[in-house]
């Protein structure tokens, strides 16, 4: 990964495109657009993470800030962002020990590493993440198209499997020491984000769903172009796969783009977490490289994917079976403390937040090969990763440390050329025409 944020730097620069300043998004102009990726706002939900916790602030404003910001700078109110798309674990802790699902399949938990206290975490979801996660969106809802896809965070049930146990054996420090974790059932989750909310009912621009709204798909326009977005679970099953083929056909040559938690890792590969490898738990999940083989190499209309879960950003290209080249981005920057640490906790105390930041993908379609520039903009300090001194040394150690300051920076702001995109789209619509 290190030589492709090198290569992405010298392409910035050699295409002569200026470093982000400030926080001021430009106004929509033909063929240029904003969409938004909002990375996991765990953190900021989590209910130990506000005042009345004894946190020392309200860790959920900082999620408000972030949609806010979106709704600010929408087409429908003179900005350029046109679609915003979550990447899932919105709120922190489940509701069960295990869903009756799953435990009618013979799956049971073990008691957690070091204890929890499920009615609390229970009564926290309810009375503080869930609502602040509906609150912080709804700043967002009738303003434009989005979707919000579920993480492993945001299930009822999130225990500790007793089929998979802890493994002493592994070296200190190896997670296998731990066991897995397995997840299930969507009740809270469709109850807050579901096809039948406030957020998505009778929207025009919400055009499937399945499993309640855990999978979803929603149309856009923006450059000339119709978009097509798919938002799928975590670990969709083959039964969430099949239906998003049939919505894709449905909606024959749209570019495509996919958002599901669980895909690339911070190194670019599409390798599960070693304590949240729902695959090897329970062959109904699939794994990235199943939802690979399985839904995006065979449907070329698919051209992106995007996903948090794993701490970090990554970036890799692969070509679908008939050539055509497919973007896969990670978004997460769920362990960013910097807040903490700015409030006065320690740094052995200070836990991670997400410090504001967020991924703003501006697509420009003008030219001959259409481009689209990724940053890391934080809503919280208002600046672009690029803009910020301190970038690399307060985030680099715990996200990429391989990597120089340079190519850090350079991984949270750099353009991917879409240089197929004409030839397996089409030309576009009349300027102006979609810019809505």
């Amino acid at each position: 990964m290190q030589t492709l944020w090198k290569r992405l730097t010298c392409a910035l620069l050699a295409g002569g495109i200026a470093l982000a300043s400030g926080a001021a998004l430009a106004q929509p102009a033909t063929g240029r657009f904003t969409i938004a990726v909002i990375p996991d706002t765990q953190n900021y939900a989590d209910f130990t993470h506000q005042r009345a916790a004894g946190f020392p602030f309200d860790a959920r404003d900082m999620m408000t800030e972030q949609l806010q910001f979106i709704a600010d700078h929408a087409v429908s109110r003179g900005g350029d962002i046109v679609f915003a798309t979550a990447v899932g674990d919105v709120w922190q802790h489940p509701v069960l020990a295990i869903d009756p699902e799953h435990a009618a399949r013979g799956f049971r938990p073990r008691p957690a590493p070091g204890g929890a206290n499920l009615e609390k975490m229970a009564e926290g979801v309810r009375t503080v993440e869930i609502p602040a996660s509906i609150a912080a969106y709804d700043r967002i809802d009738g303003v434009l198209p989005f979707s919000v896809v579920s993480g492993n965070h945001d299930y009822d049930g999130q225990w500790w499997e007793e089929q998979w146990p802890q493994d002493l054996t592994a070296p200190p420090g190896d997670l296998r020491r731990l066991g897995m974790i397995h997840i299930g059932g969507l009740t809270a989750w469709n109850q807050a984000f579901g096809a039948g909310t406030k957020f998505f009912k009778d929207r025009p621009w919400y055009v499937a769903s399945h499993d309640g709204g855990a999978d979803s798909a929603q149309v856009f326009e923006a450059g000339g172009y119709r978009f097509l977005h798919v938002g799928l679970q975590m670990a969709p099953s083959d039964a969430s796969l099949k239906w998003a083929e049939t919505v894709i056909h449905a909606h024959p040559g749209l570019p495509t783009l996919i958002t599901t938690h669980d895909f690339i890792d911070k190194t670019g590969q599409r390798r599960a977490h070693p304590v949240v490898d729902l695959h090897a738990l329970d062959p109904f999940d699939n794994d990235a490289q199943g939802v690979w083989d399985k839904l995006i190499a065979r449907n070329p209309q698919i051209f992106m994917v995007l996903s948090g879960h794993h701490n970090g950003q990554a970036f890799r290209t692969d070509a679908n079976r008939q050539g055509g080249a497919v973007y896969q981005l990670l978004s997460d920057y769920q362990d960013r403390n910097q807040t903490a640490l700015d409030a006065g906790l320690a740094p052995d105390r200070a836990p991670g937040i997400g410090d504001g930041w967020m991924r703003l993908m501006t697509f420009d379609i003008t030219g001959d090969t259409p481009t689209v520039r990724v940053r890391a903009y934080s809503t919280h300090y208002r600046q672009y990763a690029s803009d910020q001194p301190e970038y690399a040394h307060r985030y680099k150690p715990n996200e990429q440390p391989q990597m120089t300051d340079a190519d850090f920076v350079a991984s949270d702001d750099f353009v991917i050329r879409l240089d197929d995109f004409r030839a397996r789209f089409g030309p576009g619509a009349a300027a102006g025409s979609a810019d809505r």
